[in-house]
Parts: structure tokens; C-alpha cells; sequence
């Protein structure tokens, strides 16, 4: 007696699902982790935009008034003192480092205008403010 023994032609996907669950995990604890910004509502305006060639610092100021400092990457929350220091450190590395300084519309002028000597004094020589463009909807 012999047996027909058919070949099976089927694809296991439990292992397949198993890594998809266990990725998906890992990306739903590590996204709420990533501090990819600062919300920031800026003021808006008509000014032409300006071309920068090398990666600019960005000194954000929140409604309460903290700073915040990027140089290409993550924002990071920091002290006047060490923003000193910090813009200090980069513009020694790079004289022609552009500066640009970010606050919400809600801060008072002399919080932008604190970060705006903070970068004088560290020897920034292009210092400029961040907007968002005037739209149309209104």
C-alpha cells in the first residue's frame, strides 16, 4: 500500500506576524519619547525669505518664556547661562554662523531681545527673527 503524499505549498506567516507585533510595540513606546519640537506660534509676516548655506542654530522661546536651542537636530530646553555658553562653543567652531531666534507671539519683546544679546555677546554676526508667512485665509 502506498500513500499519495501531497506537497504542501504554504507559507508559515506566524513567525512574520509575530516580529510585526513585536515592532509595532517597539514604535508605539518609543514615538510619545521623541521631543521632536517646540510648539511655538510665531508671528506672521510679509518679509522675504532668506537663503541660508550651512545649518543655522535655532533659539525658540516658548509662551512661558523658556529657551529652547537646535543646532540640526532635537530641541532641547536650556538656561540663559548655558545658551551663552553653547552659541559661544558653536561660533568659535564657525565665525559665519547664522543665528535665528524664534518666539512665540504670546512672549514679551524683551524675552526675543534677551536672546538676541545673548547671541551678540557670544560673537554672532547674522542674527535673525523667525516668522510664519502671512496667509491668504484672512
Amino acid at each position: 500500500m502506498r500513500r499519495n503524499k501531497k506537497i504542501m505549498a504554504e507559507i508559515n506567516v506566524v513567525p512574520y506576524i509575530d516580529v510585526t507585533l513585536v515592532l509595532l510595540i517597539i514604535f508605539m513606546i518609543t514615538t510619545p519619547l521623541l521631543n521632536l519640537g517646540v510648539e511655538v506660534s510665531l508671528p506672521e509676516s510679509n518679509a522675504n525669505t532668506v537663503t541660508i548655506e550651512t545649518e543655522p542654530v535655532i533659539i525658540n522661546i516658548d509662551e512661558t518664556g523658556q529657551f529652547f536651542l537646535s543646532k540640526g537636530g532635537e530641541f532641547e530646553a536650556i538656561t540663559e547661562e548655558q545658551l551663552a555658553v553653547k552659541l559661544a562653543a558653536f561660533i568659535r567652531a564657525n565665525k559665519d554662523l547664522p543665528v535665528l531666534i524664534g518666539a512665540d507671539r504670546k512672549v514679551d519683546y524683551g524675552r526675543a531681545y534677551e536672546a538676541m544679546v545673548v547671541a551678540q555677546q557670544a560673537g554672532a554676526t547674522k542674527v535673525g527673527l523667525i516668522s510664519d508667512p502671512v496667509s491668504m485665509d484672512k
